[in-house]
């Protein structure tokens, strides 16, 4: 999870492994799978490919 590092941990200035623990789970579900585009899925963010998938299975 290079990513996550470089544009969370790395300038977040947590001080303590309690402060990521805390405040990753936010990262992860307004950055990484809300705005991110990933190029496995098609530079579409996973919110949505999961989106399209549903769609396609109803």
């Amino acid at each position: 999870m290079k990513t996550l590092k470089v544009e969370d941990i790395y300038i977040g200035g947590y001080d303590t492994f309690a402060d990521v623990a805390a405040r990753l789970p936010r990262f992860i579900e307004k950055v990484y799978n809300a705005k991110r585009l990933h190029s496995v899925l098609d530079y579409r963010s996973p919110n949505e490919f999961e989106d399209q998938l549903v769609q396609q299975a109803a």
